[in-house]
């Protein structure tokens, strides 16, 4: 499945480069960590309001400013819920 979709992103795109697929990668792994590590449903949602708050920042600050919003919003997240959206409690720390 992957490489379909790799195969469909590069048809699209039109270049062939040895980075095309890291920011893809980037962007799948903050979605994941937004939704919470280990939860298929916290990744869903992670992509979900990651794609939801880029296209809504890109509007708002222009196209360039994409990228620079996502990884503010994982910073926000993670600053707020560390485990993610989904994520279980860590619980307290242990003396």
């Amino acid at each position: 499945m992957a490489g379909v979709a790799a195969t469909l992103y590069m048809m699209k795109v039109g270049v062939t480069r040895q980075n095309a697929g890291f920011i893809l990668g980037v962007k799948a792994f903050t979605a994941a960590v937004m939704g919470g590590i280990g939860n298929l449903r916290g990744a869903l949602l992670g992509g979900l309001v990651l794609g939801v708050m880029e296209n809504w920042g890109s509007a708002l600050f222009g196209q360039n400013w994409k990228d620079v919003v996502a990884f503010v919003l994982l910073v926000l997240i993670l600053l707020v819920r560390p485990s993610g959206l989904l994520g279980e409690s860590l619980g307290k720390a242990r003396a």
